[in-house]
């Protein structure tokens, strides 16, 4: 039997960006199962307007001898003119797309004429979530998206309820595989714990003990904290540097020396327009205790060992969809200190007292989110995680998002999380971080890469089974 043809739309998935890199996994993780061609998008590609055969790449990254991936370059997403020469001229058997639904209105303002012929696919994530009072600040104005799919793959627990509650609101079904869980699934044979004994498997000991010397040169010992993500508001790059600056003068109070025993290091930008500048941050209020900052863009190799060089990996953004900066350094074996909010929440292992297991999708229908610190805070979760509740429920919003929560977690508090992984050993801190590994490649949780091409595929051939034309007109009455 042939394999079905998936016309993928996001990142161009040779890129570096979170988009590009699950799509990158997800395809080559599928592509014994399906063919895929995607309209891989960036901002000025430099490859605009070529089309790009990867097949044979993808054979010898994955071995599967029939590999088909085809690429055609594009700045942004497309629109319906590109789509319909792409349904009349590659003939895919369904379309897949993945990023913000503000991206998408040209598709959904089409979906009729594409559901005639192919099933809509989204991979899809939103990041607030709650209650105010009787009322929930689930993003109503997103109906029409996930209305307009025959699937809603959610990418965090929290947008399975919020897929469920919209959908459920305008009388739209939820039940027939239509929604399912599919978290960001992390490549843990890239992403793993470093050794000696796995020297000749990894070809990285070397490499660690050479960057080791440059992070630890005048201190063996030294406590690193990083901090991988854009230099962007809602990541609150300065909050982490205040955070840190919190965390080294508890340092120094209990008698220790933070100018040697402690290290910020931030994989970022130090000077962006779309977030702040952090040199002069750093200059103003923390150019008493280390700092350091890389900037260029770095092989997955290498940051494998920026997380294995790590004590902690921490992620304070108020709005996160999912987070793979901290997945991934689970993965690596290093722990984590995280905001309670988005999709940060399925990486805490958060224990629902009600059944004494994991917080199930279907159990975020009816809580919304865990970001409540009021309800949730003291919640039992992983011995890999010191999770921080927001401290400020801040609802924002925007004309094309009316309302959405801002989740800010106060920075002493993430200090305080900081100063309780310094005060463990070494070796306490490297046992937390195998469990999070252990949690990360567990099937039940799903977030290895494995896992999430195993969800995609299940989710994906439960829809070619069952999926059920369109027709070709609708009668409404007047």
């Amino acid at each position: 039997m042939s394999k079905k043809k998936i016309l993928l739309l996001s990142d161009d998935l040779r890129l570096t960006s979170g988009i590009a890199t699950v799509s990158r996994d997800m395809v080559l993780g599928t592509v014994k199962q399906y063919d895929w061609v995607q309209i891989g998008a960036a901002i000025n590609h430099p490859d605009k307007g070529k089309v790009l055969d990867l097949s044979e790449d993808c054979k010898k990254l994955t071995g599967v001898e029939d590999s088909s991936v085809k690429l055609y370059c594009n700045d942004g997403y497309g629109d319906s003119l590109l789509i319909r020469r792409m349904l009349e001229l590659e003939k895919p058997d369904a379309i897949l797309h993945f990023t913000d639904p503000r991206f998408w209105g040209w598709l959904y303002n089409m979906e009729h004429e594409i559901r005639t012929k192919i099933p809509l696919m989204y991979l899809n994530i939103w990041d607030g979530a709650g209650m105010v009072g009787s009322s929930s600040t689930d993003p109503m104005w997103n109906k029409e998206a996930y209305a307009s799919c025959d699937l809603l793959m959610a990418i965090s627990k929290q947008t399975y309820g919020i897929n469920h509650r919209v959908l459920e609101v305008f009388g739209e079904k939820t039940d027939g595989g239509r929604i399912t869980y599919v978290p960001h699934g992390i490549n843990t044979s890239m992403y793993h714990p470093i050794n000696e004994t796995e020297s000749e498997k990894h070809h990285q000991w070397d490499e660690l003990q050479e960057e080791n010397k440059k992070f630890r040169a005048d201190n063996p010992n030294r406590f690193v904290v990083m901090w991988n993500n854009r230099n962007i508001h809602r990541k609150h790059p300065g909050d982490v540097v205040l955070a840190y600056r919190h965390f080294c003068d508890l340092v120094d109070k209990n008698g220790g020396d933070a100018k040697k025993d402690c290290l910020l290091y931030m994989h970022t930008t130090p000077v962006d327009n779309n977030g702040t500048d952090l040199l002069a941050v750093v200059n103003q209020l923390c150019n008493d205790y280390p700092v350091a900052f890389n900037e260029s863009i770095t092989s997955s190799d290498n940051l494998n060992i920026k997380y294995n060089l790590a004590d902690i990996v921490i992620n304070m953004s108020s709005n996160e969809g999912f987070g793979l900066s901290t997945a991934e350094a689970l993965s690596a074996g290093t722990p984590i200190v995280v905001n309670v909010t988005g999709g940060l929440q399925d990486q805490c292992g958060f224990i629902n007292p009600e059944t004494n297991d994991y917080f199930t999708p279907d159990d975020y229908i009816k809580i919304h989110t865990l970001h409540d610190n009021r309800t949730w805070q003291g919640l039992k979760h992983g011995s890999w995680v010191k999770p921080v509740w927001p401290s400020n429920l801040s609802l924002q919003g925007s004309v094309p998002t009316p309302y959405i929560f801002d989740d800010r977690c106060d920075y002493r508090d993430i200090g305080d999380a900081m100063y309780e992984w310094y005060k463990l050993s070494k070796e306490e801190r490297k046992e937390c971080g195998l469990a999070g590994r252990k949690y990360i490649m567990d099937e039940k949780i799903g977030m290895s890469r494995e896992n999430m091409c195993e969800r995609v595929i299940s989710s994906i051939d439960n829809i070619f089974d069952n999926f059920k034309p369109r027709e070709r007109f609708e009668l409404f009455l007047v």
